[in-house]
């Protein structure tokens, strides 16, 4: 259960890096992860590519993300979910209000 963290080269853009199981265990990385970024427009990306499930707990810190990222005008993206963590996000109605990609 990791996560990683890298900004991209346009300094706009934060990648988060979700491996394995993104459940409560995650909780404290990551908020770790965003709580510190305060530049306007920053678009956050959660890459879910490498992540094999998902809880109720990591819908949660999704929102929470999206909160931060709105009071700073930017917004959220889910990255490549596997099948089973997208239909999680799919059950949760996630796609109305992040964008969710391949």
């Amino acid at each position: 259960m990791t996560i990683s963290v890298n900004n991209a080269s346009d300094s706009k853009t934060v990648n988060i890096n979700v491996s394995q199981q993104f459940d409560y265990s995650l909780h404290q990385g990551f908020r770790d992860a965003y709580r510190n970024v305060s530049a306007a427009g920053t678009t956050f990306k959660v890459d879910l590519s490498k992540a094999t499930y998902m809880d109720s707990s990591a819908l949660g810190m999704i929102l929470l993300l999206k909160e931060h990222a709105e009071k700073l005008g930017g917004r959220v993206i889910i990255s490549k979910p596997n099948e089973s963590v997208r239909k999680i996000l799919m059950i949760a109605n996630f796609d109305q209000f992040v964008t969710i990609e391949n």
